[in-house]
C-alpha cells in the first residue's frame, strides 16, 4: 500500500469509506468546492491524501483543509486535516496520514479541534500538544428543547443495548419546526436591535471595513475575507444556507457570527452549531447580542440546543453571562496542535469552530424523515474515523 495525494479520480472510493463510517458522501460539487479553497491554492497543498491498495484504490483517508491565517499584515497558513477514515484493509494507517497533513510545507501549524474521544488518545503520540492550553477540552452548549435532548439521551441508551430497535434510514426527532423550516425563510430577514442579518460580502462592503478593523488588532485571526466567506457560503451540499448576522453600532460592524443547522447522525435531536463568533477588542456588547439573536434563531428552527463548540480563554470572557449559564460538554481533549517553534508567537490566537474543520464537517440536517445511514450509539473506533 502506498500514501499518495489524493486526486478527483478518488471521489466515488473515497464516498464509499464515508458510507462504510456512516459519515454523509459529498457530491461531485461538493468535492469541486473543497477543491476551490482559495488557501490551499495558496501553497499548491494537496486536497488531502489516500493510501491506496495493490489497485491504487483508496482504502483509507484524510482531508486537508488549509486556512490562511493573518497576525497584523504577517500572512501565515496552518492545516487541519479532516474526515479521517481507516477501512479494516488499512488498519494501522492512521499515523501515517495524520503525519502527511503534519509535515506538508510551508505551514506553521498543523492541528485538529474536532477530535472525538478514541482519536484524541492518538494525537500525543504524534508529537501534537492540547492547544489552546486552558480550553482544549471545553465544549460550551445551551439548551432550548430540555425534552427533546432528554428523550435523545434515552434513546441512545436503548440502543446502545438493543440497536435493531432503530430503522436504519429513519431520521428521529424531526420535529415540526425542522420540517417547515423552509417555511421560516421570512425570519432570515429580521434580528433584534444591533444585530442584522449580514447579506453584502463584496470586498467593499461594511464587512470588509470590519475585516480590516479586525486585522489591525494586531492579533493573530483566521482569515475572514470577504474572499474567504463568499467560498464558505458556496458549500452545495448543504440543506440550509448558514446564518450570517452582524453587530451594527455607530454605523459600523463590530462583530459578526456564521452558525449552521446541524444533526449529528439520525438518533440526535438537531443543533444550531455556531461556526463562527468574533467581535472587535472595543465591542464589549457585540458578543453578548449576537447569542442573543442565536438562541432566538435556535428555537424558531427546532433546534433542541445551540453550541460552541471550540472555545478559547478570551471567548469565556467576552460572553459574559452566557458563559455563566452554559452547559460543560466536551471533557475530553478534541483540540490539538503542533506549532513550528520557529514561527510566530501565537499567545493572541483565540479559535473559534471556523479555525478547525467544523464549517466543512457538519452534518446537514435533512429535509425530511428519511436520511443519511443509522450511526450506532457506539461510533467508530479510532482506526475507522478519527473527527466526528
Amino acid at each position: 500500500m502506498i500514501l499518495r495525494p489524493f486526486t478527483p479520480a478518488d471521489r466515488d472510493a473515497v464516498n464509499d469509506l464515508h458510507q462504510q463510517v456512516w459519515w454523509p458522501a459529498r457530491s461531485e460539487a461538493g468535492w469541486a468546492w473543497l477543491d476551490a479553497n482559495p488557501a490551499r491554492h495558496d501553497l499548491g497543498a494537496p486536497a488531502g491524501w489516500v493510501v491506496a491498495d495493490a489497485d491504487d484504490r483508496p482504502v483509507a483517508f484524510v482531508g486537508n483543509l488549509v486556512q490562511r491565517l493573518w497576525s497584523g499584515e504577517r500572512r501565515l497558513h496552518g492545516a487541519t486535516g479532516f474526515s479521517i477514515i481507516v477501512s479494516e484493509a488499512a488498519r494501522g494507517r492512521a499515523r501515517g496520514l495524520i503525519q502527511a497533513v503534519m509535515r506538508q510545507p510551508d505551514v506553521f501549524a498543523a492541528y485538529t479541534l474536532n477530535a472525538n474521544p478514541s482519536a484524541a488518545r492518538l494525537y500525543p503520540r504524534q508529537g501534537l500538544s492540547p492547544w489552546p492550553p486552558r480550553t482544549h477540552d471545553l465544549k460550551l452548549s445551551w439548551v432550548v428543547d430540555p425534552l427533546e435532548l432528554a428523550q435523545g439521551r434515552l434513546l441512545r441508551a436503548l440502543l446502545e443495548r438493543a440497536p435493531r430497535l432503530a430503522d436504519p434510514h429513519r431520521e428521529h426527532f424531526m420535529n415540526r419546526r425542522l420540517r417547515r423550516r423552509p417555511a421560516a425563510a421570512a425570519m432570515a430577514a429580521t434580528a433584534a436591535d444591533q444585530v442584522e442579518v449580514l447579506g453584502d460580502l463584496s470586498d467593499v462592503s461594511d464587512y470588509a471595513g470590519f475585516w480590516t478593523a479586525l486585522r489591525a488588532e494586531g492579533r493573530m485571526v483566521a482569515d475572514r475575507s470577504p474572499e474567504i466567506l463568499r467560498w464558505r457560503l458556496a458549500d452545495p451540499d448543504r440543506t440550509d444556507p448558514p446564518i450570517l448576522l452582524a453587530y451594527r453600532r455607530d454605523g459600523r460592524i463590530g462583530g459578526y457570527a456564521m452558525a449552521v443547522l446541524a444533526k449529528a447522525n439520525p438518533i440526535e435531536p438537531a443543533s444550531l452549531e455556531i461556526i463562527d463568533l468574533i467581535a472587535l477588542e472595543d465591542e464589549p456588547q457585540a458578543i453578548p447580542a449576537l447569542m442573543a439573536e442565536l438562541m432566538r434563531r435556535a428555537r424558531g428552527l427546532g433546534a433542541a440546543k445551540l453550541r460552541l463548540q471550540v472555545v478559547a480563554e478570551d471567548m469565556v470572557r467576552r460572553l459574559g453571562g452566557w458563559s455563566r449559564r452554559a452547559r460543560r460538554e466536551g471533557g475530553w481533549g478534541h483540540c490539538w496542535a503542533r506549532m513550528d517553534p520557529a514561527g510566530p508567537a501565537t499567545y493572541s490566537w483565540q479559535p473559534t469552530p471556523f479555525d478547525g474543520d467544523y464549517g466543512v464537517c457538519q452534518r446537514p440536517t435533512p429535509l425530511g424523515d428519511r436520511g443519511a445511514a443509522f450511526v450506532t450509539a457506539r461510533g467508530v473506533s479510532p482506526d475507522r474515523g478519527l473527527n466526528a
